[in-house]
């Protein structure tokens, strides 16, 4: 079931850079970001109450541990819409959004490094073909 969720993730992934790319055309992309997070956070959170999960909530604020990684997370993803929405109001959608799909080489190396997870030849030659595919769109 991890394919048909990381397939739809692509999907709204690319319909995020071109909504982005349209909404951005006259505004800040900082503060569209801003709002982007509020709607992402009303939206997130009343999936959460209609799944009936609310209780959830409560498990995570109790492990120290496990919120302090989802602050870090929420961080880095506050970082990385920064950056991306910065990037996509000025530059192609196209460009970007290949540049910042590398962030899935990069995940596979710190998953490597950081998590012990293991990375065969196979993956290797394709992490290495998805860089040198990015590299080969965004040259001019």
């Amino acid at each position: 079931m991890w394919i048909v969720y990381s397939l739809l993730s692509a999907i709204f992934a690319a319909l995020v850079a071109i909504f982005g790319k349209i909404g951005l055309a006259k505004l800040d992309a900082n503060s569209a970001t801003a709002i982007r997070a509020i709607v992402m956070a009303i939206f997130t959170t009343l999936v959460v109450f209609f799944q009936g999960k609310f209780s959830e909530v409560s498990k995570i604020l109790e492990d120290k541990r496990a919120l302090l990684f989802i602050v870090f997370s929420g961080i880095a993803g506050a970082l990385s819409w920064i950056f991306y929405f910065t990037a996509i109001k000025t530059g192609k959608v196209a460009e970007v959004s290949v540049l910042d799909k590398t962030s899935a080489v990069m995940a596979a190396i710190l998953a490597f490094l950081i998590l012990g997870e293991k990375i065969n030849k196979t993956s290797i030659l394709g992490l290495a073909l998805m860089t040198i595919g990015a590299i080969l769109v965004v040259l001019k």
